[in-house]
């Protein structure tokens, strides 16, 4: 199947966008291979085979099992998702899914309530053309910012 937007010509400000919180996770405490099942799974719900394609690839690269990956969308029977990874994947499916219903008080209060979750969480993350919403506020603990060496006013 070709693509039918290239994203590259069609967009490009939000590719660069895409391509910022990208590079920002990538030095975040989410290591790449839940990462990558965070992004596969919304890729499911959402039913883009390209994006799933793409997901698998990447997930396998950063070490993932073929058992996982084949057992994603029945994460919540198998045996071999830790509780981090399991809070992560249910609310990946909560906010992907949330223009059908509201996330709930339970899961809220659960994984997102606490001042301290709420302080160091990303609420949003939209991966490739689909919309997808994820947060990760039980596992996501931003690294300490780096210094810059630009000058007081300069825009990144």
């Amino acid at each position: 199947m070709a693509p039918r937007i290239d994203y590259t010509k069609v967009g490009s400000g939000a590719l660069r966008a895409m391509y910022g919180l990208e590079k920002y996770l990538a030095e975040s405490s989410v290591e790449p291979p839940l990462r990558e099942l965070i992004k596969l799974r919304a890729s499911q719900i959402n039913g883009c085979a390209y994006c799933i394609d793409m997901h698998w690839k990447d997930a396998r690269a950063a070490g993932e099992s073929e058992q996982r990956l084949y057992g994603l969308a029945a994460w919540r029977e198998a045996p071999y998702y830790s509780e981090r990874e399991r809070a992560a994947l249910a609310w990946t499916e909560e906010l992907t899914l949330i223009a059908e219903h509201h996330v709930s008080d339970e899961l809220y209060d659960r994984h997102a309530g606490s001042s301290a979750n709420r302080n160091s969480s990303i609420s949003r993350w939209r991966s490739g053309p689909s919309t997808v919403g994820i947060a990760l506020p039980s596992v996501f603990v931003p690294k300490p910012a780096r210094t810059s060496r630009r000058r007081t006013g300069e825009v990144a």
